[in-house]
């Protein structure tokens, strides 16, 4: 992906995408399939994991990525934000359903998935693990352990989080295949499939010719726990699969 840089995209018009550069970051690649699906031209802006990342702190407030900035509107970086911008900038395709009820689903779903202590969220708790337990952790990690609320306590109950919301997402597509549905809500594609898509890949990233992450990085997504492992079921990658093969470019490119 070609980027352009901080100093750049203030000067850039329309929209900009803030993105880890080089590694598949699963909130920022989220944000990439839903603008993509949805035919979202943008800008992607170079962001260093883990860095200080000054400039980018000064432009938009944080350090971290995804960012998304619109022309002058202030810049947004939760997922349900970015989500529903693209959800306002351009209606169709739908990925949230107007519908009441299945606009719950698919946002409580994506809630679990992309939200704060969901499914990523904890995922990245035990990845941090290793690097904590050092007598001096990478000041880089360690940045990012205090900002997302790293401790040994909430890195013992991540197991159990991660069981469980897995648990329930397979339950999901359990009760959508008995009606005949391919998907996590109604008939069609939804936000919680691209979610799932993206943070599939902190347990089990697709082969290297789809998605050519560093080797460290795969080795650290591919170390979830045993337990944690087996609540990712046959169903849940058979799901991961037919999103990617239908609505995600391949190879991924970052």
């Amino acid at each position: 992906m070609d980027y352009i840089t901080v100093e750049e995209a203030i000067d850039a018009g329309g929209l900009r995408l803030v993105l880890t550069a080089g590694v598949p970051g699963p909130w920022g690649e989220a944000a990439k399939y839903i603008l993509q699906h949805k035919g979202i031209e943008f800008l992607p802006v170079h962001q260093e994991g883990g860095g200080e990342n000054a400039a980018l702190q000064q432009w938009t407030g944080q350090n971290s990525a995804p960012v998304l900035v619109y022309e002058d509107l202030p810049p947004i970086s939760h997922w349900l934000d970015l989500l529903m911008f693209a959800e306002r900038h351009r209606p169709e395709p739908v990925l949230v359903p107007l519908d009441s009820r299945l606009r719950t689903t698919t946002l409580g779903l994506s809630a679990l998935i992309a939200g704060v202590d969901g499914l990523g969220w904890n995922r990245r708790l035990q990845m941090l693990a290793p690097i904590m337990a050092m007598d001096e952790p990478v000041p880089a990690y360690a940045r990012m352990a205090l900002k997302y609320g790293w401790s040994v306590e909430a890195h013992d109950a991540a197991s159990q989080r991660l069981g469980s919301i897995l648990a329930e997402l397979d339950r999901q597509l359990q009760i959508q295949s008995q009606r005949g549905s391919e998907y996590f809500v109604g008939d069609a594609l939804s936000a919680a499939d691209l979610y799932w898509a993206s943070f599939s890949g902190m347990f089990k990233p697709l082969p290297q010719d789809l998605n050519p992450v560093p080797d460290f990085l795969r080795q650290t997504y591919s170390s979830a726990p045993a337990e944690v492992m087996a609540a990712f079921t046959p169903a849940l990658e058979a799901h991961r699969d037919r999103i990617f093969e239908r609505y995600i470019r391949l190879p991924l490119d970052y």
